[in-house]
């Protein structure tokens, strides 16, 4: 049986990927912490969809912020890469076809949207404000140690794709979209 505890993280240092050790409040942690709560809205927002594309680029979009997260928790000073924990361009050129292919089927948009209008819409908007909070994290590391554009380009092109991805939860959840009032300002 493997021990869920180790005990290492009492004392607010913990174990980067190969062992090299860190401060809790590590930027890096930060930045990886965050792919990861990123991750699992991502998994809650897959229970809510009815449309199988979507279910499947979720899926995709999980696995490589599995690598994200490991490509963020490896000091290259001091471990090498592991090829899992790389972005390759492949991955970034599918996000952007889904989102092309989302968004040719989307009404124009007239206003800003709003979070909400149905229940998967919302939870990707939760999913798209923690990306977003994600990529300022990333980039926090990226002032002070080397991050790979990849990964910057492939966090940014999440936020779109989790965008158009509410706009059509809405859509095909028969929800009403919200936009914002200016006569509100």
């Amino acid at each position: 049986m493997s021990k869920i505890y180790t005990g290492g993280g009492d004392r607010g240092m913990t174990s980067l990927v190969g062992g090299f050790r860190v401060s809790k409040t590590h930027p890096r942690l930060e930045a990886y912490g965050t792919i990861d709560e990123l991750n699992s809205f991502i998994g809650l927002l897959i229970t809510e969809t009815n449309n199988d594309t979507t279910r499947e680029n979720l899926l995709f979009i999980q696995n490589k912020l599995f690598s994200v997260g490991s490509y963020l928790a490896t000091d290259p000073t001091k471990t090498e890469y592991r090829i899992e924990s790389r972005i390759d361009a492949e991955s970034i050129r599918r996000l952007e076809q889904a989102i092309d292919l989302i968004d040719r089927r989307l009404p124009k948009m007239t206003a800003f949207v709003l979070p909400g209008g149905c229940r998967s819409a919302a939870l990707a908007h939760v999913c798209r404000t923690v990306c977003r909070r994600a990529e300022r994290h990333i980039y926090t590391l990226a002032a002070t140690e080397s991050v790979e554009e990849s990964v910057t380009v492939f966090i940014n092109r999440l936020s779109d794709f989790l965008f158009v991805t509410a706009r059509d939860e809405c859509l095909s959840q028969k929800g009403e979209e919200i936009f914002r009032n200016n006569s509100d300002i």
